[in-house]
């Protein structure tokens, strides 16, 4: 029970660090944002893992892994954070939620896995949900809707690396190697999108990247007690928090389309996993 706390929480919690870098888009540029949330969630990880998991802190075993990881997280992130600064919370989540449908697909290609007739219908299906939402003949298609699509396709990449990274590094080493590789590659074009921040920006800054840690650190604590297959659904509680942030802090209400496309898409998302659980099951 524990782990499902921890682990729902966690996903509850990310929305406000998403909602911090949406209403500070509006002030300083979304790249500065990133590199706050990179730079302070090293900042704030690293006393944290000192704290809980000081055993596991030891050099990376496979580094090249590790940077792909790295930096298909970072690409997800300058994706999201860019789409999240021009449409409404809920709309760039739900897109980006398509990343369980594209790890389906790629798990063809780099992991050797066999993907039946079950798990092609959800993907169809969740395609069609994703259709839904970006409506494309009745509405202008803006970059930041596939931007945010985008950032579920490279986020599905960082997916299929963390897999290949499970059974090699430890989960802390992953967090916190991956906080060091966005860190580098966002402090190379940082000085092109720089502008000085008053205090109150660099506080919001520092509470994003404390957020993010936070939620992070809660996943993984949860995945030390409980079985991924079985935690993985609950990342679709981040959607709730999501919908409650953008309407309290930004008057962002989803409409009727955007509801049914996330059902479809969550739906798909679900089935996949369950149809993993017992495929893993039955090799077991």
């Amino acid at each position: 029970m524990l782990a499902y706390i921890l682990n729902i929480s966690g996903w509850l919690l990310l929305p406000f660090m998403d909602g911090i870098a949406k209403y500070l888009s509006s002030e300083i540029h979304f790249i500065q944002i990133i590199w706050g949330r990179y730079f302070f969630m090293i900042l704030v990880s690293f006393p944290l893992a000192l704290i809980f998991f000081r055993k596991e802190i030891k050099f990376p075993k496979s580094i090249s892994v590790q940077l792909f990881r790295g930096f298909f997280l970072f690409l997800s992130t300058v994706f999201f954070f860019y789409a999240i600064s021009i449409i409404s919370l809920a709309q760039a989540l739900t897109l980006a939620f398509v990343s369980p449908i594209i790890v389906t697909i790629l798990s063809i290609f780099y992991l050797k896995e066999k993907v039946g007739i079950h798990r092609w219908s959800a993907v169809i299906i969740g395609f069609i949900g994703v259709l839904i939402i970006i409506r494309p003949g009745f509405l202008e298609i803006n970059f930041a809707s596939i931007s945010a699509i985008g950032a579920g396709t490279a986020y599905a990449f960082y997916i299929i690396y963390t897999r290949k990274l499970s059974f090699i590094d430890s989960p802390v080493v992953t967090l916190l190697f991956t906080g060091v590789v966005g860190c580098i590659l966002i402090s190379i074009i940082l000085p092109y999108y720089w502008t000085n921040i008053d205090l109150r920006q660099l506080l919001l800054l520092i509470l994003l990247a404390s957020i993010g840690a936070l939620a992070h650190f809660l996943i993984i604590l949860s995945l030390r007690l409980g079985e991924a297959s079985k935690l993985a659904p609950l990342g679709y509680f981040e959607i709730s928090t999501n919908i409650f942030v953008g309407y309290v802090f930004f008057n962002d209400l989803p409409d009727i389309w955007i509801y049914l496309g996330l059902t479809l898409i969550v739906f798909s998302g679900i089935y996949i996993f369950v149809r993993e659980s017992k495929s893993v099951n039955n090799t077991n």
